[in-house]
């Protein structure tokens, strides 16, 4: 057994909930949102989704022991889409900075937006082991999010980092994106950059989701990801704390919901991978046997997880 195989048994040790324990999330919001993602994969289009002055909020501005620590907020963009995706909790984008107090150059003013990974609620982690550090160190100023479904912005009846839908988790993602475009415009418009984006592991993919659609270079330094979150699910460690027995019960129910996703796959391949859900199986615990490839299947086609990720390498040079 290999080392990570290893760690990602003791790591699902310590998962007492299943994820998705109300299932997809409502079919009808899935059909919209792979429609909106056909936007939203357009870089050109998605631009043109954030109106050019957005207001964001400073709700505070502080100076202590050589550290400017300002925190803010602004309107989710994503709500002005599809609001009824959104909790009313996480439709407010909050966010912390950490600039120094003096730049040295008055051209030269990076700012790192750090992206939330699994379970990283609040500032705290991120501010004490990557924006402190980089501040001190690099003189790098940092603006930290709050993750959708995450602290603040964690809906009441979620339990801990557990998403009540699958549907959540690509929501999370539409908004961090548009998140990520506000606050990339926000930086540049009072002064600073080069502006770059990072996160660990969840946090990496979906801070190479954002700049995948800024419409010009911008730093990417995604930490333990990949182009697409899919096989964390399908293979790696959340792959037993997902509720397969629900899924598919409510795969099979919605005949409508099952055509959607085969008219949206393209290659003979990945209409394959859908076929598959419903003929082939794998072993699970209590004799049921299932496919799990449908979770592959929305990963790269609900927010673009393998498409638009995989072009950011194209496009954005570190």
């Amino acid at each position: 057994m290999s080392q990570g195989s290893k760690i990602d048994r003791i790591y699902r040790k310590l998962l007492l909930t299943k994820y998705f324990t109300q299932g997809w999330g409502s079919s009808r919001d899935i059909k919209r949102l792979l429609a909106f993602r056909k936007i939203v994969s357009d870089r050109a289009k998605c631009v043109n989704l954030i109106p050019e002055h957005y207001p964001v909020e400073i709700v505070k501005d502080q100076v202590n022991r050589g550290v400017r620590m300002i925190e803010g907020r602004f309107h989710c963009p994503f709500d002005l889409y599809l609001p009824e995706l959104l909790p009313k909790v996480v439709k407010t984008c909050h966010f912390q900075m950490l600039l120094p107090v003096k730049w040295e150059s008055d051209h030269y003013k990076p700012v790192c937006i750090q992206m939330a990974g699994t379970g990283d609620h609040y500032y705290w982690r991120r501010r004490v082991l990557m924006a402190k550090p980089l501040l001190t160190e690099y003189r790098i100023g940092s603006i930290i999010i709050e993750n959708p479904f995450y602290g603040v912005r964690k809906p009441p009846q979620q339990t801990r980092s557990i998403l009540n839908n699958v549907l959540d988790i690509f929501t999370m993602g539409g908004c961090l994106i548009m998140e990520g475009m506000i606050l990339h415009s926000w930086c540049k418009k009072i002064g600073l950059g080069p502006i770059g984006f990072t996160g660990y592991s969840m946090g990496g993919h979906m801070a190479t989701l954002a700049a995948t659609s800024i419409p010009e270079p911008v730093v990417l330094v995604p930490c333990l990801s990949w182009s697409t979150a899919s096989g964390v699910f399908t293979e790696g460690v959340m792959s037993k704390a997902i509720n397969w027995n629900l899924l598919h019960t409510q795969y099979n129910e919605d005949e409508s919901f099952k055509r959607e996703l085969k008219d949206t796959v393209r290659s003979l391949s990945e209409v394959c991978m859908t076929q598959s859900f419903e003929r082939n199986s794998v072993q699970e615990s209590k004799g049921t046997r299932y496919d799990k490839n449908i979770i592959c299947l929305l990963c790269y086609y609900i927010i673009m997880g393998g498409k638009l990720a995989a072009s950011c390498f194209k496009c954005c040079r570190v």
